[in-house]
């Protein structure tokens, strides 16, 4: 789509705050009104709107992308979303553990024995960790808690959680970020740990550190519009 707009305002709705082009209201791609829960967040997707060139780049709008599939995808079904981004509980990156080398297995005792500690506080449950990527199956109640602790949360804060968790692979780090319990800098670095390593003792490989930046933004973009939510 090529740029017809001269300026981008929000505008304060009855449900929330909206994106003006040019006092035209914003729509989401399934034609709903793209309306936010706050004026920080919509002021930030505003801004990427005047920010665009000649053509509107998907890509160069992670706030717009974002806060489109709150509307159309998670709220349309919120239940089915949170279900489905429960399952990654039985599979957190931070239970299965590298054998070896001894360097590897310190950075990811160092980075993840920390967050693991801190959801068994939160949320009062325990789990179980191995060596290699032979699945463990996790307590009942650590699954059920934390069904519980994602279906909870509302339709922008789901989507926000859901690059969270498929990106970084962990949905601990993830809910440690929703709960600021982690800044997403620390969060991302306890989620890269193995493909930096990789990148350390292979060599800078440039297809995969773009690879690795591009995971990187998309990430700290689900990060801040969390932060953006709660401004």
């Amino acid at each position: 789509m090529k740029r017809f707009w001269k300026d981008a305002a929000v505008v304060r709705e009855a449900e929330g705050w909206g994106i003006a082009l040019d006092s035209r209201p914003v729509k989401t791609p399934s034609r709903a009104a793209l309306v936010v829960p706050s004026e920080t967040l919509a002021e930030a997707i505003a801004k990427e709107w005047r920010g665009v060139g000649e053509k509107l780049e998907p890509r160069a709008m992670p706030l717009t992308g974002l806060a489109n599939a709150a509307i159309d995808r998670v709220a349309a079904d919120k239940s089915t979303f949170a279900r489905d981004l429960a399952r990654y509980a039985e599979a957190d990156l931070t239970c299965y553990r590298a054998d070896g080398p001894r360097a590897l297995v310190e950075r990811q005792e160092q980075a993840w024995d920390p967050l693991l500690g801190w959801a068994r506080r939160r949320f009062d449950i325990d789990f179980v960790t191995t060596s290699g990527v032979i699945h463990v199956p996790q307590p009942r109640a650590t699954a059920e808690r934390l069904s519980h602790a994602i279906a909870s949360l509302d339709a922008f804060r789901l989507a926000a959680l859901s690059p969270l968790v498929t990106i970084g692979g962990s949905l601990i780090a993830a809910l440690a970020v929703v709960e600021q319990a982690l800044s997403p800098e620390h969060a991302w670095a306890a989620v890269s740990i193995d493909e930096r390593w990789q990148l350390e003792q292979w060599g800078a490989d440039a297809e995969a550190e773009l690879a690795l930046a591009n995971r990187k933004r998309d990430f700290l973009a689900a990060a801040r519009l969390i932060e953006l939510l709660d401004r």
